[in-house]
C-alpha cells in the first residue's frame, strides 16, 4: 500500500462501549491515525514519527489489533519485522449516547477520547497558522478559519451538522491522487456545541 493510500476497508467503524475504552488512551489514538494517514508502518517507525518508544507502540498497536482497529499487513512483512495496517477508514463515536452511559468507566472513555481530540485539533491548527506562510496564494485562499453562531433546537442542529457531514463526505467522491500537481490532505474540523446565554 502506497502512503496515504485508504485502508483495506473503507467503512467507518462505529464505536460500542467495549471497542470505546479498548480505544481511548491518547497513544492509541495517535497510533491509528497515522496509519490512516500515512499508510501502514512498523511499531518503530510509528514510534520514530510520534516521538515514542518502539516497546510502547508495539504493546499498544497489539491492544489495538486485539479490538479490531488494527490488523498485520503481511504482504510487507520481511523476517521478523511486523508491519501493521488500519482496518477501518475512519472511527464515529455517538458520544450524546455514551455520555449518559450508567458505566463510568464508559464516560470517562467518552471523557479521555474527547479531550484528545480537541487537543489533537489545536495542534493542528497551530501548526497550520505556524507554516501557512509557505503555502501558495491558492492554498492560503481555499484555508478557512471561522466561527457561526445561530439559534436553534436541538433537532435542527443534529440536521444541520448531518447536512455538513454529507457534503464533506460527497468529496470523497472527488479525491485526486497524490501524483496530481499541487495537490495536498485538506483537513477539516468540526466543532458545534451550544453556548449559555451569558
Amino acid at each position: 500500500m502506497a502512503e496515504n493510500e485508504q485502508p483495506a476497508s473503507d467503512e467507518v467503524r462505529v464505536l460500542d462501549p467495549r471497542s470505546l475504552r479498548g480505544l481511548a488512551h491518547p497513544l492509541r489514538m495517535r497510533l491509528l491515525s497515522a496509519l490512516r494517514e500515512y499508510g501502514p508502518a512498523t511499531a518503530s517507525q510509528l514510534a520514530d514519527r510520534l516521538g515514542e518508544s518502539s516497546g510502547a507502540t508495539s504493546y499498544h498497536l497489539r491492544q489495538l489489533a486485539t479490538y479490531g482497529f488494527v490488523e498485520d499487513d503481511p504482504e510487507r512483512g520481511k523476517g521478523r519485522e511486523r508491519w501493521w495496517k488500519a482496518v477501518h477508514r475512519g472511527t464515529r463515536m455517538d458520544s450524546d449516547r455514551f455520555l449518559a452511559h450508567p458505566d463510568p468507566a464508559v464516560r470517562g472513555a467518552v471523557n479521555t477520547m474527547l479531550h484528545e481530540i480537541a487537543t489533537v485539533h489545536a495542534q493542528e491548527m497551530s501548526t497550520w497558522l505556524g507554516t501557512m506562510h509557505g503555502w501558495s496564494e491558492e492554498w492560503l485562499a481555499a484555508g478557512e478559519i471561522s466561527n457561526y453562531t445561530v439559534r436553534l433546537t436541538p433537532e435542527l442542529a443534529r440536521e444541520m451538522r448531518d447536512r455538513v457531514h454529507e457534503l464533506i463526505e460527497s468529496y470523497r467522491e472527488k479525491e485526486v491522487g497524490q501524483d496530481v500537481e499541487d495537490s495536498a490532505r485538506f483537513r477539516v474540523h468540526l466543532h458545534a456545541f451550544p453556548r449559555d446565554e451569558d
